[in-house]
């Protein structure tokens, strides 16, 4: 998102290049969002430069919560996240342990703590799932019908009530999770 708010500044057009020095960044450092946002299909990147997508123009104009709509329906067209909330959904308890989210997430060929870091940052951005970090699981959002669909949901069966016990994987830099948490990849998801 942050990555979105730069190129907006830039009038939705750029050279690769120049964004990775705004940021303080080396070109490789800035690929992997790059990468990102052309699988959501929120930026078109060509011949060294990014520019936004229809989609991507419509994300820096929407408000908070239709950001998150928009990108919980590309994340869920990517197959990771298919597949991972096929798991949640096909699972008893709808959770998935560490080790069946680290499972899948080997047939990637990202680093996997990084990626799990990621998927978790994503799904939670994007209220599909939340991690336990007591349990350390996976657990699946319910989402509700109606204009506040993500607000005041009971956490699925077994899962501790309190909202300051379900973060993100251990290890991680961030110990609760926010019941609207910033979008990944701002300073406060990463702090």
């Amino acid at each position: 998102m942050g990555l979105l708010v730069l190129l907006n500044s830039h009038k939705g057009d750029e050279d690769v290049a120049l964004l990775a020095d705004d940021l303080d960044l080396e070109i490789d450092e800035i690929l992997p969002s790059l990468e990102f946002a052309a699988v959501l299909q929120l930026v078109l990147v060509k011949d060294g430069r990014v520019s936004f997508s229809d989609l991507g123009k419509r994300v820096v104009q929407a408000s908070i919560r239709e950001r998150k709509s928009i990108i919980r329906d590309q994340l869920k067209r990517t197959t990771l996240f298919r597949t991972l909330l096929r798991a949640l959904e096909g699972s008893p308890d709808h959770c998935l342990s560490d080790e069946e989210l680290n499972q899948i997430v080997s047939l990637t060929t990202a680093p996997i703590d990084a990626a799990v870091q990621n998927i978790v940052n994503w799904g939670r951005y994007a209220d599909l799932f939340r991690y336990d970090s007591v349990q350390h699981r996976l657990v699946m959002v319910r989402r509700t019908a109606g204009p506040r669909s993500g607000m005041n949901r009971p956490p699925p069966p077994g899962t501790p009530r309190d909202p300051a016990r379900s973060g993100v994987p251990t290890g991680s830099k961030s110990a609760t999770a926010a019941s609207d948490p910033p979008p990944p990849g701002t300073a406060a998801a990463t702090s």
